[in-house]
């Protein structure tokens, strides 16, 4: 009991020292945590220079994630039926010495360019649910994400609300990175229209 409560209390040492200098990272990515029972609710809303369909190919870029998400080390589509697919993701989110692991198999149902929703198959969870929306708002794409989550494992409420909002914030900052990599690399990469006047 005496190392658990040590435990708890050199975390908290650890998530409030870093926690002003990581939330500079998409600072102004809105996420809300609310830990209600075993429940674990994430609101996360943000916008980004882009078209839905730009936004839409990195969200949904499963088989490549692993490769602009940094807290991601694997991430495949398992099977493909219509517009629903099975993927498998694993990586851990860190944050001081901390380290988390996550694994899971989800059901992912695709409303191009609407909404994505995810439902957990297996894991290291009890429980994971998604849903993320795009919304169209005239030259930039707002994403509003709701996900509703029971670890396997108690999360202290101070600490683990610290630790996810950075998680999740990072995470979804890195992938509006991805989107405006993409969106600038394929505008350089079209070739400027000929002019009216003729030649």
């Amino acid at each position: 009991m005496k190392n658990a409560s040590f435990l708890l209390f050199m975390w908290s040492l650890l998530f409030t020292a870093g926690s002003l200098a990581d939330s500079l990272k998409g600072k102004d990515i809105e996420v809300q945590v609310n830990m209600a029972g075993e429940n674990i609710i994430i609101d996360l809303n943000f916008a980004v220079p882009a078209t839905r369909q730009e936004v839409w190919d990195v969200l949904t870029d499963f088989e490549n994630m692993a490769d602009f998400v940094t807290n991601m080390k694997e991430s495949k589509v398992i099977s493909v039926s219509e517009a629903t697919l099975r993927i498998f993701q694993r990586g851990a989110g860190s944050y001081g010495l901390l380290r988390y692991p996550f694994e899971s198999t989800r059901e992912v149902r695709l409303i191009p360019y609407h909404e994505i929703r995810s439902h957990l198959i297996s894991g290291n969870m009890r429980k994971l649910d998604g849903a993320t929306y795009l919304i169209d708002e005239g030259g930039q794409t707002r994403v509003i994400h709701r996900s509703d989550a029971i670890p396997k494992v108690w999360i202290p409420a101070a600490v683990g609300k610290i630790f996810i909002e950075i998680e999740m914030r990072e995470q979804f900052n890195e992938m509006r990175n991805e989107i405006i990599k993409r969106k600038r690399a394929s505008a350089s990469s079209t070739p400027p229209q000929n002019s009216a006047s003729g030649i």
